[in-house]
């Protein structure tokens, strides 16, 4: 699923392309996505507005909307949350059309205008759409982001380091927990904890504040990494997660097992035990 660094990719894409495009038509049509708003009321909360500033925390995303007219009272933040499969389609006044969000992979099935699960039409004749096949995605007027941890992006260390360390949690299932930090997925976390030589499944009370430190810099890295080159697939091991895969740095088997409930892969002989470098 998409996750922050797929989600700061459509969060550009809407900074970008999106703001300050009068919105003359919303299609919020699909009552499953835009829930609970019924058929019509963010038509009605959106049209003569524009979106005026893109945000995220994590993998939640918003867009600040301007008064009607000459109104200089803000009008309601837009929720845009992709889903599990979601992606942010902008299209130009030229009609060429931009995406972020969720990869396109190449055995993709060609793409229906049904998957299209909200619209927004500018009055310059272009339009952001949510682009969901699996329909998992949410537009929702002033979401509510308070249970979220600190950005993955923004935390500091000093912050990562309290927030990682406390409790008896295996530290993969603390990277993904979204009330501590918000916006690292299983692919991230895994690319993470190689990078940094950490067993998935240590418990957060036995990491040295290094090995804290030394996973602050590797998540930090892995961000940057995939936001650069087009998502989080694109990690150094991401290629190695299957049955007989082997490490991209020392070559030793990739092993295989669940942990915070979440498929995941390791390797065998530099994630064995606790770094200590």
């Amino acid at each position: 699923m998409p996750e922050l660094p797929e989600v700061e990719t459509a969060r550009s894409l809407i900074a970008d392309q999106a703001l300050h495009r009068r919105i003359a038509g919303v299609d919020d049509a699909d009552t499953f996505v835009c829930r609970p708003h019924s058929p019509g009321e963010l038509r009605e909360a959106l049209v003569g507005r524009t979106l005026t500033a893109a945000h995220r925390r994590g993998k939640a995303m918003w867009c600040e909307t301007s008064g009607i007219g000459r109104s200089t009272t803000p009008g309601p933040d837009l929720g845009i949350h992709l889903g599990m499969s979601g992606r942010i389609i902008v299209v130009s006044r030229s009609g060429e059309a931009a995406g972020a969000g969720e990869p396109r992979r190449r055995d993709a099935q060609p793409q229906k205008s049904a998957w299209n699960r909200f619209t927004l039409e500018f009055a310059d004749g272009g339009r952001l759409v949510l682009f969901d096949k699996r329909r998992l995605g949410r537009i929702r007027l002033n979401p509510d982001i308070d249970a979220l941890g600190p950005d993955a992006q923004e935390v500091t260390p000093s912050e990562f380091r309290s927030l990682i360390m406390k409790g008896t949690i295996a530290v993969k299932a603390r990277l993904l927990d979204q009330s501590k930090i918000a916006g690292v997925g299983n692919l991230l976390a895994d690319e993470a904890l190689w990078q940094a030589k950490v067993p998935p499944a240590a418990r957060v009370d036995s990491l040295q504040p290094k090995d804290a430190d030394r996973l602050y810099r590797a998540l930090q890295s892995a961000m940057r990494s995939a936001i650069a080159n087009g998502g989080v697939h694109t990690g150094d091991m991401i290629s190695a997660r299957h049955a007989g895969g082997t490490c991209p740095r020392c070559g030793a088997v990739m092993k295989h097992g669940t942990v915070g409930g979440r498929s995941t892969w390791w390797c065998s002989r530099e994630q064995a035990d606790r770094a200590r470098t």
